[in-house]
């Protein structure tokens, strides 16, 4: 910092240091914009949150769907905190889903079969929980954070951003894919039609 005095106004010159990445309100911002190493930190909380309550999920006198509640409510939310704003790769997807089965296995256990204890397979563990994953509520999330933006006022600094059409030129090869357009397949995925109206 350095400070210039210029008859009677002083100046104060700032310098601030040019960062790849930086944590904001609990976010990790890359300036390439990429989710990938937020969804590793996420994981990794997950983990962390799992083990500080392990002793809850190696409970025996605990039935298999009251452990379910405390991932529901407990972890989960930690892994996908502001995963509203995500555009995620396979896989990304794939990370999450791997993430989730483990915790899943370890509380419905191996299925005693043909004499011997196997591991429980995905599609069995999709049964078990009646379709529903990790990824599928990251969705729900992103179709809801649409709504919410969609019904903003228009002098709104999010929805400035949502409504703005991006200018300029970009660099050669396939375009990522953007949120909204991930999020509109999404919900041609599920049928919805005519959804800023609705």
């Amino acid at each position: 910092m350095s400070c210039h005095f210029y008859g009677a106004v002083l100046c104060v010159c700032v310098t601030y240091e040019g960062v790849a990445e930086f944590i904001y309100l609990g976010t990790l911002i890359s300036n390439d914009n990429s989710v990938q190493k937020e969804i590793q930190r996420r994981i990794l909380a997950g983990n962390r949150t799992y083990f500080a309550a392990i002793s809850l999920f190696r409970n025996r006198l605990l039935s298999r769907a009251t452990k379910i509640r405390p991932y529901k409510t407990l972890i989960r939310p930690v892994v996908t905190y502001g995963a509203e704003t995500w555009t995620m790769t396979k896989k990304e997807e794939q990370a999450l889903l791997i993430f989730e089965r483990k915790i899943f296995r370890r509380i419905y256990g191996p299925k005693y079969e043909d004499e011997e204890w196997k591991s429980r397979t995905n599609r069995e563990l999709e049964e078990l929980s009646r379709g529903e994953n990790i990824v599928k509520r990251i969705k729900g999330q992103r179709i809801s954070w649409l709504g919410h933006l969609e019904r903003m006022e228009e002098d709104r600094m999010p929805k400035k951003i949502f409504a703005q059409e991006l200018v300029g030129t970009r660099r050669r090869g396939r375009p990522r894919k953007g949120w909204r357009e991930e999020v509109e397949r999404d919900l041609q995925v599920l049928g919805v039609r005519g959804w800023g109206e609705l």
